[in-house]
C-alpha cells in the first residue's frame, strides 16, 4: 500500500507541474475604425461599375481621413465626428445631405454618439436646419447633462452652442424627391408643391443618381491610440415615416453604443428591430457577460436574435483590442475598413 500511495504521489506531482495550454490572446491592434453607409438590398450585379465607384470612393475618402487622424493621434469622438460629417456632407447616403422625406414633406434627420471611456453620450432627433446632425449630438454629449434632445429643442441647444445651421433646401436632393414621389398615396398636390419649392431652392446641383441607391444611414465605430472606444450614428430614418417617428439610430444601446471594457458599435437596418433587441447593448453584454468574442456575439445578434424576430440590418464593431468585426443578413451593406498600414478595403455586398 505505501508503494502504491508513493507511486501515486509521484504522478500527482509530475500532473501539477506539467505546463497547462494557455488561450491564445487576441492580437492588439493600436488602433482600429470601420464604417458603414447602410445594410439594404444590394443584389450583386444591380449597378453599374460607375456607380459602384461612387461609393467606393466616397467610402475610401472617410475612411482615409479617420486612419489620418488616428495615426497622429486625435481621439475617437473626434473621428467619429469627422467621419461621419463626410457622409453627411454627400448626397449619396441616407443621413445629412441626402436624407429622406418623411411623409409630410419635411425632412427630419438623428444622430447620435457615445465615449466608451466615460459613457458618455449625445443624442438628436428629428431636427430639420443643422447642417451636420452629429456635430449636434457631440454637443450635447459635452456641453449638456442631459443625453437626447429632440426637434425644436435640438435646434434650440445647437444655436447656443454655435453649431453650423443651414437653409432646409440643402437637403432635398432630386433623386429623393423622386423616390419620395413614387408612392402617391403618401403625398397629395399642397404638400408636392412643398416639396418641388424645397428643391428648386436648392444651392447647387446634384448628380442624378437611381432611386435604389439611396440606402445608407452612416456611421463609424473606432478605437484610437489611447485605448478609448467611440460609436456614432446618423440618418434620416424612413422614407414617408410619420408621427415624427424615431428610429435606433439616436438610441444609445439600441443603434449606437461604446463602452472600453467591450467593444463600440454603429447600426444600420430596420431600427424597430434594434431597439427591440436594444442590439448595440445586448453585443456588448454578451462579451463581458458571457466571455464571447466581438465576432462571437455581432454574429449572434444579426444572425440568431435578428432571425427570431424577422429583423433586419446590420452592424459594424470595434473591441478594446483594436479588432473589427461586421454582419449584416441583407443582400449587402457599404462598408469600410483600415488596418494600422493603412490598407484601406471598401465593400458594398
Amino acid at each position: 500500500m505505501r508503494i502504491l500511495f508513493f507511486c501515486l504521489t509521484i504522478v500527482t506531482i509530475v500532473s501539477c507541474n506539467k505546463p497547462q495550454a494557455e488561450t491564445p490572446k487576441p492580437e492588439q491592434h493600436a488602433f482600429a475604425i470601420a464604417i458603414h453607409a447602410g445594410a439594404g438590398a444590394l443584389k450583386k450585379g444591380s449597378y453599374t461599375p460607375e456607380e459602384e465607384a461612387l461609393y467606393h470612393a466616397k467610402l475610401k475618402e472617410a475612411a482615409q481621413v479617420g486612419y489620418d487622424m488616428l495615426k497622429r493621434g486625435d481621439s475617437a469622438t473626434q473621428v467619429v465626428v469627422a467621419v461621419i460629417k463626410i457622409l453627411e456632407d454627400s448626397p449619396l447616403f441616407n443621413a445629412g445631405k441626402g436624407s429622406v422625406i418623411s411623409n409630410d414633406g419635411h425632412i427630419r434627420m438623428d444622430a447620435s454618439i457615445m465615449n466608451g471611456k466615460t459613457l458618455d453620450a449625445g443624442s438628436i432627433n428629428n431636427v430639420q436646419t443643422i447642417k451636420n446632425p452629429i456635430t449636434a449630438a457631440k454637443a450635447v454629449m459635452e456641453k449638456s447633462k442631459y443625453i437626447m434632445f429632440t426637434g425644436a429643442g435640438a435646434e434650440a441647444f445647437a444655436r447656443e452652442q454655435g453649431i453650423e445651421f443651414i437653409d432646409p433646401s440643402y437637403f432635398y436632393t432630386p433623386r429623393q424627391v423622386a423616390r419620395w414621389k413614387e408612392d402617391k398615396t403618401a403625398t397629395d398636390e399642397k404638400t408636392i408643391h412643398y416639396v418641388d419649392s424645397m428643391l428648386a431652392l436648392q444651392n447647387g446641383t446634384t448628380a442624378w443618381l437611381p432611386y435604389e441607391l439611396s440606402l445608407g444611414t452612416v456611421g463609424c465605430a473606432v478605437k484610437d491610440k489611447y485605448g478609448n472606444l467611440a460609436a456614432g450614428t446618423s440618418t434620416g430614418g424612413l422614407m414617408h415615416k410619420k408621427f415624427d417617428r424615431v428610429g435606433d439610430s439616436p438610441v444609445i444601446g439600441a443603434g449606437t453604443y461604446a463602452y472600453n471594457k467591450t467593444c463600440a458599435i454603429s447600426c444600420t437596418g430596420t431600427g424597430e428591430d434594434f431597439i427591440k433587441t436594444v442590439a448595440a447593448k445586448t453585443v456588448s453584454d454578451m462579451m463581458e457577460f458571457k466571455g464571447m468574442s466581438l465576432d462571437e456575439a455581432t454574429h449572434n445578434m444579426i444572425h440568431v436574435r435578428f432571425k427570431e424576430i424577422t429583423g433586419d440590418g446590420g452592424m459594424v464593431a470595434v473591441d478594446a483590442n483594436g479588432q473589427v468585426s461586421w454582419q449584416y443578413n441583407s443582400d449587402g451593406m457599404f462598408r469600410a475598413f483600415v488596418n494600422e498600414s493603412g490598407e484601406i478595403t471598401t465593400a458594398i455586398y
